[in-house]
């Protein structure tokens, strides 16, 4: 090989390698800055999260109690947070659970935290409702009786026990500071009631402390009473010759014999029926007596011994005989006009699946829809085994 060929050779591999530094130059300058930057976030991430967003001490173990109460904001769940050693940063805290939508979702309880937790894993607990809850809601339906209610009280978990809770509403004596409870309790007769407070129970839905007693949940109930008869509705019920009492117990039997919509159109019968001096003859309160919603109702069964029986006593029954819905309420104080002015005086049960009624002003009208409608009733009753 001779010394130009020799040259050449020695100047191809320096090109060569000249060259390929060309391309490999920029991407180990990106690589090595690529790792400085990744290594530099890395660093500022955890020194941010050991900061804001990590446990406060991830060596300590200790349960520490935190309670969410009812009504407390996220700002304010935050705060305690803060305050209890639990977060870094209650801001940063209400920032994280706003940017993951569970700003909405904190349930209320008592929960177990540890300092060693981290934010995110404290969120999602108190989101979850994995907490022991304060609160729990329980629900009177209109129409349900107090033993109706106190059954489901005690099939709910509510109460252990339903006895407190119908002695304190069969006496009545712990709540004469609601001034409706000290009306019943004076009136004449108040001793013969099966229980004092039927129909002083709002219907509603309430929210009660899960160690409420039965006291404080019957006070829940009654103080709502004020709130569905008003000063107006008092008003309205001396109007027309009525006591509060009367009216709810009239009420009542609107709730128990009528859909919402017939409410008005039964309570002109009742209204008319008292003007006439003709007893109410209403099922409910037979059905209230024996416990038995019985429909087709024969002869022992009108004649039973009670001051509730609309049968055998004239006027209203001694009481209500279920807790009324306020609408129920305004009916009894607002019957149809049209059905009082044209002397409605009878009602009856058509298809008992349906809950509609069959209004009649004369007796023979009455009969004869009695006649059509009552081999309805009885199967109704054979269905669901009442004899």
């Amino acid at each position: 090989m001779t010394w130009r060929s020799l040259q050449k050779e020695r100047e191809y591999g320096i090109y060569w390698y000249s060259a390929l530094w060309r391309v490999l130059r920029p991407v180990l300058i990106g690589a090595t800055v690529a790792v400085i930057v990744i290594g530099l976030g890395m660093s500022l991430w955890n020194r941010l999260y050991d900061d804001y967003a990590g446990p406060v001490d991830a060596a300590d173990g200790t349960e520490v109690l935190f309670e969410i109460a009812s009504g407390q904001s996220l700002t304010r769940v935050a705060g305690n947070l803060e305050k209890a050693g639990l977060i870094h940063s209650k801001t940063v805290f209400k920032y994280y659970c706003d940017f993951a939508g569970m700003g909405q979702k904190l349930q209320i309880g008592q929960y177990s935290l540890k300092r060693s937790m981290n934010m995110a894993e404290i969120a999602d607990l108190l989101t979850t409702g994995d907490g022991n809850p304060l609160v729990r809601n329980i629900t009177l339906i209109p129409g349900e009786t107090i033993e109706d209610f106190a059954a489901k009280l005690v099939r709910t978990g509510v109460l252990d026990s339903a006895d407190e809770f119908l002695g304190l509403c069969r006496k009545g004596d712990q709540f004469r500071d609601y001034y409706y409870v000290s009306d019943v309790l004076a009136s004449r007769n108040a001793g013969a009631r099966k229980y004092i407070l039927e129909g002083y129970l709002a219907p509603d839905t309430y929210e009660v402390y899960v160690t409420a007693k039965p006291e404080e949940i019957i006070r829940k109930l009654l103080s709502q009473t004020e709130a569905v008869f008003p000063a107006e509705m008092q008003e309205r019920a001396q109007a027309i010759g009525l006591t509060m009492d009367q009216a709810i117990t009239l009420a009542s039997l609107i709730e128990k014999e009528a859909g919402a919509g017939d409410f008005s159109r039964v309570s002109a019968v009742f209204h008319n029926r008292l003007k006439a001096g003709m007893k109410l003859q209403s099922d409910v309160t037979i059905h209230y007596i024996t416990g038995v919603p019985k429909m087709a109702l024969e002869g022992d069964d009108l004649t039973v011994s009670s001051p509730y029986n609309t049968y055998v006593n004239s006027g209203l029954p001694l009481g209500p005989v279920c807790n009324p819905s306020a609408a129920a309420i305004h009916a009894a104080l607002y019957p149809d006009e049209t059905y009082v002015a044209e002397n409605y005086l009878y009602f009856c049960a058509k298809n008992p699946e349906s809950g509609d009624l069959y209004f009649s002003r004369t007796l023979a009208e009455h009969e004869q829809a009695v006649a059509i409608y009552a081999p309805l009733w009885k199967q109704y009753d054979q269905s669901r085994g009442i004899r």
